[in-house]
């Protein structure tokens, strides 16, 4: 028997490879406007950070005012009374007020931008769901592809085998072929249901809707966003860092520590107190001014020392968020790089190759054997899933390089 070896491709991996330039998101970007407004996580952040904000201005509220009235009588003679009335309002040494002001403002920054980054997870999370769904779409169509034939060489050599053409390994092989690519259809069919409810979950449990077709539909139809990789990466990443919510987080929460150091420096100063009093003796009332001064000798021990270690504190947290997110960028980075890599050597490769009907002729003409045409098939779809697994990680990469984005 004349054998030939065939390295095979099929037309089917095309729309699966580097032709970013086609690839379009507006689905996956219907998707994430939809979460952002039915997520029940933001929901709760959104309501979290509001009443975070009302605490930090309460901080800077006037005492209660208050009001003491006061009768007094002569014990010797009941006739002889005095009342007393006194209506009073303490507060603090202005200036303190203004100071934390400033430093409520920068915290109001601080818990904007601790929502946004809170923001930005939850939708990085639905559209690496959705880059998954892409991925199981496509490997779907790609076993639907070998599944289809798996079950024309079985019909095929269950004919040969009732003729005496063929023997039972061999139709016994192409039976668990087919058995295993039903059973991977399966499995696919389970994890794509699966992202599925993951997605409608965030969603605040709504069905979503992308036009008129189905979720499942819309988004796996559609190619990977474009992405390209970046050719200086340095200068992209300090624009993301300069964007990271994180960060900027962190820098106006020292900027608000700074703001608390001078308002613990200005509670040595003295509180103040004004008010109105007014004394009656019978039949002759007097009015006055009461104005009164508290000397903070013991209430601001320690305090500025306090507020200064909790400065340092978050300096110190910030420079290693910086570091830590400029070292993660970095990783990322060459993570996808490797990823495009190998993704443009997998389609160099394919693009030089025959198609797999090719070699189901030479299986067909007798000119392989069934265990050849096995080997050759295996390489050929495993080299198909390799590819989308790694558009699929790839594309995940650079969503999270990207997430200040969203």
């Amino acid at each position: 028997m004349k054998k030939i070896i065939i390295v095979t491709f099929t037309a089917c991996i095309l729309p699966f490879s580097l032709s970013f330039g086609e690839g379009r998101d507006e689905a996956i970007d219907a998707v994430l406007q939809q979460i952002e407004m039915n997520n029940k996580e933001l929901k709760a952040n959104s309501q979290l950070i509001s009443s975070q904000k009302l605490e930090n201005k309460t901080v800077n509220n006037l005492p209660d005012p208050t009001l003491s009235y006061a009768h007094l009588w002569d014990s010797k003679n009941s006739s002889e009374t005095v009342g007393e009335l006194v209506v009073s309002q303490s507060f603090e040494f202005p200036t303190i007020y203004a100071t934390r002001g400033k430093m409520n403002r920068f915290k109001t920054g601080a818990l904007d931008a601790q929502a946004t980054a809170f923001r930005q997870q939850i939708l990085l999370q639905a559209k690496e769901i959705c880059l998954d769904i892409i991925m199981l779409q496509r490997q779907q169509t790609l076993l639907s592809e070998r599944l289809k034939n798996a079950e024309e060489l079985s019909a095929m050599y269950a004919k040969r085998l009732a003729t005496g053409d063929a023997n039972v390994l061999e139709t016994n092989k192409i039976n668990l072929e087919l058995l295993n690519v039903r059973t991977e259809a399966r499995m696919n069919e389970t994890a794509l249901n699966n992202k599925l409810k993951e997605l409608t979950a965030l969603n605040g449990n709504q069905p979503l809707s992308i036009g008129n077709r189905p979720t499942a539909e819309a988004i796996g139809s559609m190619d990977y966003p474009v992405v390209p990789l970046p050719t200086d990466f340095q200068q992209v990443s300090d624009e993301l860092l300069a964007a990271d919510a994180t960060l900027q987080s962190f820098s106006s929460e020292s900027e608000a520590a700074r703001r608390q150091i001078s308002a613990s420096k200005q509670g040595w100063l003295p509180k103040l107190e004004l008010g109105y009093r007014r004394n009656t003796e019978s039949g002759h009332p007097l009015n006055g001014v009461v104005v009164g001064f508290s000397f903070p000798i013991f209430e601001n021990r320690n305090k500025v020392k306090i507020a200064k270690s909790q400065a340092l504190n978050i300096d110190y947290q910030k420079e290693n968020a910086a570091l830590q997110a400029s070292s993660g960028l970095w990783q990322l980075y060459e993570e996808a790089r490797n990823l495009h890599t190998s993704m443009e050597e997998y389609a160099r490769t394919f693009q030089q190759q025959q198609d797999l009907a090719l070699l189901k002729q030479a299986l067909v003409g007798g000119q392989i054997s069934m265990i050849e045409y096995f080997v050759e098939v295996s390489v050929v779809y495993q080299s198909k899933a390799n590819l989308l697994q790694l558009e699929n990680q790839y594309q995940k990469a650079m969503a999270q390089i990207y997430k200040s984005r969203l």
